[in-house]
């Protein structure tokens, strides 16, 4: 079956069943690896994309969820690795292992489309269904402070 959507601009169509999860048609089949599998339960994150902007989890949501809607991904942040969060997680240094930095910026990314002066209790709300085992939280909280910073004054 193919269904037809929008990828971070794209129109796509993809020919897997309706019910396979999201995040294996945008990894298999359209080759974009930067969302990553963690726990297959949309519990820790890892797979977290924007569908019509809001987050969510990729792993759980059904191919046929997104048919004419719009996806993003977290390759359609910018080009150039140029989007605030991007600049602010490099400039903090959050990643440690890395591998839950996709989602995370995902999220960070919905939180700051519609708050962009976020309090702590915003961030830890936006951001409380992304784990980081390495336990960078507190520059995760620092780099969206940067990022929402900038985006202020933008």
């Amino acid at each position: 079956m193919s269904v037809k959507f929008h990828i971070n601009g794209k129109a796509v169509s993809a020919n897997a069943e309706p019910d396979t999860p999201l995040l294996w048609v945008i990894r298999d089949e359209l080759g974009m690896t930067g969302t990553k599998f963690g726990c297959g339960a949309a519990l820790c994150g890892a797979c977290t994309v924007h569908l019509n902007g809001a987050p969510i989890r990729a792993c759980q949501t059904p191919l046929s969820a997104v048919s004419g809607k719009k996806v993003g991904t977290v390759e359609g942040l910018s080009k150039n690795n140029d989007h605030a969060l991007q600049v602010a997680w490099i400039k903090h240094d959050v990643p440690q292992c890395g591998y839950c930095q996709s989602g995370q910026l995902m999220s960070a990314a919905a939180l700051l489309k519609t708050n962009k002066n976020p309090s702590d209790a915003d961030i830890d709300a936006a951001m409380s269904g992304n784990i980081c085992r390495c336990g960078t939280y507190p520059r995760i909280r620092a780099a969206i402070k940067d990022a929402a910073a900038t985006l202020r004054t933008a």
